[in-house]
């Protein structure tokens, strides 16, 4: 399988800035951090860059954020986050202006983190400082290498509401502030900014939720109407399935935008599901690749139809709830399903799957482990309650079928005897023909996607 690399250009017009991201592992250390430099250098039209927290960092300020955390392991992870530090400045001198911000930045911190936090804007603050730590030590590194680098703080320019935990950007107030504040910056600098974090109307710190940092950079890059964002991170590109689960698996080196979001969307970790919403409404290329190997290319995401119909990659999502409603009511009756979607839409949570019968809904949704609060909570369902009776099922996972075009035709009915074997809960077809999903049990999940990739994709992968 070919792939295809970074392009390389010598001239650099408005029309051809780049917005790089690097995640947390390419920015763990100094010499990741310097690997990653050598990018930016060698592609001069990189204009803005966006830092996650270094690797191990945003852990840390997770758990300082839990409830009841005792004296001995706030203090344990606070040392945590100060160890990172450290080590990269061990081989590292900040200069004058990036020290200052620095120091004043880790003391903010610490007398923070030393708090018993109670809100969740106090926790948006709090998580941000991963990000705005490392964006200070990236800054010097490009400095190293020759390039007249600026830190900039990204909440001048990402405004977002005041959903604390998983803001919602205001595109317009952005593009307004990327226009007065940052536009006028790239002719003379690479800016190095922060990935996740915003800012409210009252200059309030929000997150955009874990793993925001790739939606942050396509955001900047729709800002500035870029010509392409590149997320850089530890693997090679977009894989047909998780190449831990699957030997064979192999990295897809074209995706349309359709097809990439819902792979992002069921479960490939590569790239937040949000990512493909500002690239796709502004026709700008998504590169996804490895900081570590640059040179082995990576996958192009494009507005382009893929020209290669079929199934084309498997994707789990763990933590999954079903939530089955049931009321004879519903028989030859209107407003049932509204009614069920204006309480879920009130309590603020999020539908990926649902299928429908005469009587009954079921509807598929995530209860990821590391989440501020449970998805479903109780007032929810004694809200449903009150007109059809509940059930909810957890300790499931959605597996997802991706490609272009899906249809069961002949040869992938194959599909069929590779689940015969393992005990389906629900099947949802029809809705996208970009996939084709179901529900199995959590333990078994593992096992599903590796018979599925060996029988439907290793004799075919995606190129």
């Amino acid at each position: 399988m070919t792939t295809q690399s970074v392009p390389q250009s010598s001239q650099c017009t408005k029309s051809d800035y780049i917005v790089a991201k690097f995640g947390g592992t390419s920015v763990a250390n100094f010499e990741a951090m310097s690997r990653c430099s050598e990018i930016i250098v060698n592609d001069k039209n990189v204009r803005i860059v966006a830092v996650s927290a270094s690797a191990g960092v945003t852990n840390h300020l997770v758990e300082l954020c839990k409830a009841g955390i005792e004296a001995a392991k706030r203090q344990q992870h606070i040392d945590g986050v100060l160890a990172i530090q450290q080590a990269i400045l061990n081989d590292l001198s900040l200069d004058e202006d990036l020290a200052l911000g620095f120091n004043q930045t880790l003391d903010a911190f610490q007398t923070l983190a030393a708090q018993t936090l109670n809100t969740e804007q106090q926790f948006d603050e709090l998580l941000s400082f991963g990000e705005r730590l490392s964006s200070y030590l990236f800054t010097q590194v490009l400095r190293l290498k020759g390039l007249k680098a600026t830190r900039f703080d990204v909440r001048q320019v990402l405004k977002t509401d005041s959903q604390f935990g998983k803001a919602t950007p205001n595109v317009a107030a952005t593009a307004q502030a990327a226009k007065t504040h940052l536009i006028p910056l790239l002719d003379d600098s690479v800016i190095v900014t922060q990935g996740f974090i915003g800012s409210d109307a009252n200059n309030l710190t929000t997150t955009l939720g874990r793993g925001g940092s790739d939606y942050s950079a396509a955001l900047l890059a729709e800002a500035i109407n870029a010509k392409s964002v590149h997320i850089w991170t530890d693997v090679v590109g977009i894989f047909s399935t998780d190449p831990r689960l699957c030997v064979k698996a192999t990295p897809i080196a074209r995706l349309s935008f359709d097809e990439a979001a819902e792979m992002a969307t069921f479960g490939a970790k590569v790239l937040h599901p949000a990512t493909i919403l500002p690239a796709s409404r502004s026709h700008i290329n998504v590169f996804v690749g490895s900081s570590t190997e640059p040179e082995l290319g990576g996958t192009w995401i494009e507005r382009e139809k893929s020209q290669l119909p079929g199934i084309r990659a498997v994707t789990q999502r763990k933590n999954q709830i079903l939530l089955t409603l049931k009321s004879p009511e519903m028989l030859l009756a209107s407003g049932f399903l509204a009614r069920i979607f204006t309480i879920l839409s009130e309590c603020n949570i999020s539908v990926d799957l649902v299928t429908t019968s005469e009587i009954s809904v079921a509807i598929t949704l995530d209860n990821a482990p590391n989440a501020s609060r449970p998805e479903l909570d109780q007032e929810c369902l004694d809200k449903l309650a009150e007109f059809c009776h509940v059930s909810v099922e957890n300790n499931l996972t959605l597996v997802a079928l991706i490609g272009s075009e899906i249809v069961l035709r002949q040869h992938e009915m194959n599909l069929m005897k590779v689940l015969s074997d393992f005990n389906i809960r629900l099947i949802c077809h029809g809705a996208s023909k970009h996939n084709l999903c179901f529900l199995v049990e959590q333990s078994e999940s593992d096992a599903v996607v590796q018979a599925i990739h060996s029988r439907l994709l290793e004799s075919n992968c995606a190129a």
